[in-house]
């Protein structure tokens, strides 16, 4: 049932509103923490208050400025926008709190929580984008505006980092706008109300074009490989910002656009055709995820720095989402987007757990951690948590996505795909247990055993999304969990 309503358009005008007040009186500290928690708060209430509708089958509409017949600026919040909705209002309190602990002291702050601000209104814009064109609006305005949180330092390492993510960000933008109009022109409509709006009649040969000039596109904030150089670069961030990178806003913006063009642009029935005609789209995609899934995580063992150890287990479990979505089968598609979620608290987890590190030790290297769980054994918890999520063991929510991403493999005959995921749950075992081993099982190079632990503001954080990483895993069948929201998202996209 589709509802006219407003608070599709209100939800990410909330942080717009945000960043204009942080930018006016964000001088002022408290005005600047008052300014960002409750906005941060009243988005949440705003995407909350729609979730009992979306759950019951509705579907809000916003539409603003129709551009031509086919095109307007359209506001739409489905069942997977729900879903991503939620994901990101949900996080960005706790990151907002985890921020204004983290940057206490640091340069910049008014200008950092201004466009931190708006990477989240961004999102919110892609996550209840209705159709291509206000999708890729929002997509290239996070693109934006995440630029200068990542030269924030304004070291030339920085400098650089920020520039790289521009050529490549910019780049894919590109790919999707061309392939937007070649949408438009094929269907005469780049609405995504349908479970596919293109058909065979546009022409095999095209049709791959179209998808090829996709995948670029997204692919790049998805990171998958070769298209990653950016991901490990932008770790010259301070940490809410690689929080943010790789749990929240960009990388799961790549993603989330990949899951809409193959189940609400082209569609499973189309998929499956082109593949019969020669053309298997969805398989190569498949395989590009499996050589990334690998790859990345044997390059994350030879990272001694943490954070880019993480950047490179990050794009390994990104391409988690993209094979399941790839897959064209129920279950592979709810084991890759409820992977959205686990991925995000497991994640952002263990970013949070890095910069309390450094915020207390100023320790940067996985190689000077010896001992840091008898310093931090609260922090070091949380990591170990989710890295026991990351390989997959229940009862975490990591266990939850590799159940359903193997059920949706088996279901589409592909075995190789089991063995992919079973390899690479070994693999984040060796590159994230040496980590907790050195923690617990090796003394302080000082000596020292006294606990000193970091400030609660970085503390709390860590702490509520490790424990999300086990309730996502214990409940997840409950009403009001990502894997319910993602299962009525796979409903409308398999029709059942």
């Amino acid at each position: 049932m589709i509802v006219n309503d407003i608070r599709p358009l209100v939800a990410p005008l909330i942080s717009i509103l945000c960043a204009v007040l942080i930018l006016w009186r964000g001088d002022n500290t408290f005005l600047r923490r008052l300014f960002s928690i409750s906005a941060a708060i009243i988005k949440w209430i705003i995407v909350f208050s729609m979730l009992p509708g979306s759950l019951a089958g509705k579907i809000y509409v916003t539409e603003l400025i129709p551009f031509t017949p086919g095109i307007s600026f359209l506001l739409r919040v489905d069942g997977l926008g729900m879903f991503f909705g939620m994901i990101s209002s949900t996080l960005w309190i706790i990151t907002t709190v985890y921020a204004i602990g983290y940057m206490e002291g640091e340069h910049a702050r008014k200008r950092f929580f201004a466009f931190f601000a708006l990477c989240v209104s961004t999102t919110i814009g892609i996550a209840f984008a209705g159709n291509l064109f206000t999708l890729f609006v929002f997509y290239e305005m996070l693109t934006v505006c995440t630029y200068p949180l990542i030269l924030h330092d304004e070291t030339p390492e920085a400098m650089k980092a920020g520039r790289k993510y521009l050529i490549y960000t910019l780049t894919g933008g590109s790919f999707i706008l061309f392939a937007t109009a070649m949408t438009f022109y094929s269907a005469g409509t780049v609405t995504f109300s349908e479970p596919g709006i293109l058909s065979i009649s546009t022409g095999v040969g095209l049709l791959a074009a179209i998808f090829a000039m996709f995948m670029l596109g997204f692919g790049v904030k998805a990171a998958i490989m070769p298209l990653h150089g950016w991901l490990p670069s932008a770790m010259v961030a301070p940490t809410p910002v690689s929080a943010l990178l790789h749990a929240v806003a960009v990388v799961k913006a790549g993603v989330f656009g990949i899951t809409r063009i193959i189940y609400n642009i082209f569609g499973v029935s189309l998929l499956k055709e082109m593949a019969l005609k020669g053309m298997p789209v969805a398989e190569f995609l498949m395989w590009a995820a499996m050589i990334t899934i690998i790859c990345a995580s044997l390059m994350a063992l030879m990272q001694d720095n943490l954070k880019k150890r993480l950047a490179y287990s990050t794009i390994s479990q990104l391409s988690y989402i993209v094979l399941g979505v790839s897959l064209l089968t129920p279950n592979g598609a709810l084991g890759g987007i409820v992977h959205i979620a686990n991925q995000a608290f497991m994640k952002i987890t263990m970013f949070f757990a890095a910069g309390a590190i450094y915020k207390k030790t100023h320790k940067k290297n996985i190689s000077e951690m010896h001992g840091i769980g008898h310093k931090m054994p609260l922090t070091m918890a949380t990591f170990t948590i989710a890295s026991l999520g990351m390989m997959g063991l229940p009862p975490t929510a990591g266990f939850i996505s590799k159940w359903y991403l193997c059920l949706g493999a088996l279901d589409a005959g592909k075995m190789v795909v089991v063995v992919v995921l079973l390899v690479s749950s070994f693999l984040n075992a060796a590159y994230f247990l040496p980590i907790v081993y050195r923690a617990y099982f090796m003394k302080p190079q000082d000596g020292n055993l006294k606990t000193d632990e970091a400030h609660w503001t970085l503390l709390a954080p860590c702490v509520i999304c490790a424990l999300y990483t086990i309730g996502l895993g214990l409940f997840a069948d409950l009403p009001f969990v990502p894997l319910a929201l993602a299962r009525g998202a796979v409903m409308q996209f398999f029709g059942v």
